[in-house]
Parts: C-alpha cells; sequence; structure tokens
C-alpha cells in the first residue's frame, strides 16, 4: 500500500516505464504536479516569447520605413510651413510626432515678443517639447523587450528547479522499490531533464530575440534623436533670424 500511495502521489507510471515510452506528452503525463506546473510555465513563457517577437518584428519594421518615407518627405527641399500643412495628419511615425510637436511650439511662439529672453525661452520649449515626445516614442519601441529578458533569464532557473525537483522524486521511488533497475530510474531521470530542455527551448530563443531588438532600438532611438537634433538646428536658425 505504501509504494502505490507513493506512485499516486509523485505521478510515477510503471506501466509508462516498462513500456519505455518516453514520448513529449508521456513524460509530462508521468510527471508529478511540480514538475508539470514547471513545464506549463516554460511553455507558456516561450509561447509569450515568441508572440512578442513576432509583434516586435512588426514593429520595428513598421518603424523603419515609416522614418525612411518621413525623412524622405522632410528633406525634399519644401519649405517648414509646407511640411506642416502636409504632414499634419501623420499620426503613426514617431517622427512626424516630435515634428508636429516642435511646429506647435514654433506657431505659438511667432506672436510672442521678439526679445533675446523670449528667442531662448522658445528655443528651451522646442527642445523639451522634442525631447519628451523622443522618450515616449523610445518607450513604447522599448516596450516587450523587458518580458523578453525575465524568460531569458528565468527560465533556465525554473527548469533548474523542475529538474531537481524531479530528481528528487526518482531518488524517492528508488528508495521506497528498492530496485535500482535502469527501467525504474530512467523515467523520473528523463521526466526531470525534460524540464530543464523546456526551460533551455524557452531561454534561448528569449535571449536572442532579446539581443536583436535592443540592437534594433538602439539604432532607431539613436536615428530619432538624431533627426529631433537636427529639427532642432533648423527651428533655431528660423527664430534667430524672426520667422
Amino acid at each position: 500500500m505504501m509504494l502505490i500511495d507513493f506512485i499516486a502521489n509523485t505521478g510515477v507510471n510503471l506501466i509508462g516505464a516498462v513500456s519505455g515510452d518516453f514520448s513529449f506528452l508521456s513524460l509530462f503525463l508521468r510527471a508529478d504536479w511540480v514538475v508539470k506546473s514547471v513545464m506549463i510555465i516554460l511553455i507558456l513563457a516561450s509561447l509569450w516569447s515568441w508572440a512578442i517577437a513576432i509583434d516586435k518584428m512588426i514593429s520595428f519594421h513598421l518603424l523603419r520605413k515609416r522614418a525612411t518615407n518621413f525623412e524622405e518627405t522632410f528633406w525634399s527641399g519644401r519649405t517648414l510651413d509646407e511640411l506642416s500643412k502636409g504632414l499634419s495628419k501623420d499620426t503613426r511615425d514617431p517622427m512626424a510626432r516630435v515634428f508636429a510637436a516642435a511646429m506647435r511650439e514654433w506657431d505659438e511662439s511667432r506672436s510672442a515678443p521678439r526679445s533675446e529672453m523670449a528667442i531662448l525661452s522658445t528655443r528651451e520649449r522646442i527642445d523639451r517639447v522634442m525631447n519628451l515626445v523622443v522618450n515616449r516614442e523610445i518607450s513604447k519601441a522599448e516596450s516587450g523587450l523587458a518580458v523578453l529578458a525575465t524568460v531569458g533569464s528565468a527560465s533556465v532557473f525554473i527548469g533548474l528547479f523542475g529538474t531537481v525537483w524531479g530528481i528528487m522524486n526518482a531518488f524517492r521511488a528508488i528508495a521506497v522499490s528498492q530496485n535500482t533497475n535502469l527501467t525504474v530510474v530512467a523515467p523520473g531521470i528523463a521526466e526531470a531533464l525534460f524540464a530543464t530542455a523546456l526551460g533551455l527551448i524557452a531561454a534561448i530563443p528569449a535571449v536572442i530575440f532579446y539581443n536583436k531588438f535592443s540592437n534594433d532600438l538602439d539604432r532607431y532611438s539613436g536615428r530619432l534623436e538624431g533627426y529631433a537634433d537636427e529639427l532642432s538646428a533648423i527651428l533655431s536658425r528660423k527664430i534667430s533670424k524672426g520667422g
């Protein structure tokens, strides 16, 4: 009775052990509830990281494409007023939002007194507004990377916990059955190692995606900040010349 109770509680399936069924489904079904919970967490984490990765691939592709289109329009030789009218309805691209925010501040400054203090104040307001928009857009582009970093760093340890727990159960089964035959030991060890394998399956793609998207974000951030600096210089010259 003691052996039967232990098998029921730990999920050790001797029939599966004898049959030699080591399929993923069989390993999952034979595992106890702790190892099953670890496996489910790792599977969900892997699916979550892949969903974020696909979303970020699409997002960065669109950001690069829209930035290229906007820069082509911006440097087409039209005046700022013409660009402001033509780009006022474009709210999808972060560069367009930076441009719109800067132009609003510039338009409001045209009716202000032309003193040196007012000119300096206008420049500071434009720079501050553009920095706020740039930071906000970078934060939006950065969303999801923290999840990839967490999955990449934590999945291995979660899988290791499942492995340690599974090996403990395997040793308990050996102690209770008083049998060190490979057919008794192998299923428990396989279940335990399967948890580590799932941890690696979840962690490795997450780390790769995190590094890739971090580089993409750095490049795009530099591109967006560079555009903001160029626009600030253009508007600064316009303000100095009186609009």
